[in-house]
């Protein structure tokens, strides 16, 4: 399939895939509207659960694509940051786990990880940083965090099971099952408990400035996207009194 994104859906788990492994998977502008789709869908379907992985063992995503013009917006398709995601989701990496693509996992709820399975994060090495990645200094020991994050060298998927950052290590080609198999017994649990627990688990964790600023530019736009503000405008326009419907 040519999507850059695929979204399936079996047994209630919805299985969301980068698809550019010509690429390595790179996200590109049309990777992350995709992205972002992918994420309404499954808020918006029966599905309870989501693995989000890339195609191929060679790299669940190289971050970035170099030859894509314009600056990378990860916040606007990074599930629970522009877009709310109450479910639970599970990262299924194998190979290179590149820069932005280390943000994507680690705002996902779980983590399996291919033995080969490499995470990195060069972008002191490139003169960019869009700072979602801050707050991977509450996720994982702060130390560990900033080796990560200042000397850009890779951790291997041993290593990021040592400090917290993967639940599971599998052999190559066996990351996708294995988090089918961690979803499949989630699904059997009781949905409204499972969202209870993750949005108080994220209610606990510490927000990084980047989060903090998309959770209130989140709320401004769905106000500047009701039918209040445009009554609003209208209002003040005819010069009459506005009607507002909370809607």
């Amino acid at each position: 399939m040519d999507e850059p994104v695929i979204y399936e859906s079996h047994e209630r788990i919805a299985q969301i895939t980068i698809n550019r492994p010509h690429r390595m998977n790179a996200i590109d502008d049309q990777v992350e509207a995709a992205l972002a789709a992918a994420w309404r869908r499954f808020n918006a379907s029966d599905d309870l659960v989501a693995i989000l992985t890339g195609a191929g063992d060679k790299a669940f995503s190289a971050g970035k694509d170099r030859e894509s013009p314009g600056a990378p917006e990860y916040r606007k398709f990074t599930p629970g940051v522009d877009i709310a995601v109450e479910k639970p989701v599970i990262a299924a990496v194998a190979g290179w786990c590149i820069g932005g693509a280390l943000t994507l996992v680690q705002m996902c709820d779980l983590c399996v990880a291919a033995e080969n399975a490499k995470f990195v994060y060069p972008e002191a090495k490139v003169g960019f940083a869009g700072g979602l990645i801050g707050s991977l200094a509450v996720r994982i020991p702060h130390k560990i965090a900033m080796e990560l994050m200042l000397l850009g060298e890779p951790v291997t998927a041993e290593r990021a099971y040592q400090v917290g950052f993967v639940n599971r290590v599998v052999p190559v080609g066996e990351q996708v099952r294995e988090a089918r198999a961690l979803a499949a017994k989630m699904v059997n649990h009781a949905p409204l408990v499972l969202r209870m627990l993750k949005q108080f688990a994220n209610a606990t964790v510490p927000k990084g400035p980047i989060e903090l600023a998309s959770q209130a530019l989140r709320e401004t736009d769905r106000l500047f996207a009701s039918e209040d503000y445009l009554e609003g405008k209208t209002s003040f326009a005819e010069k009459r009194e506005a009607k507002f419907r909370g809607r």
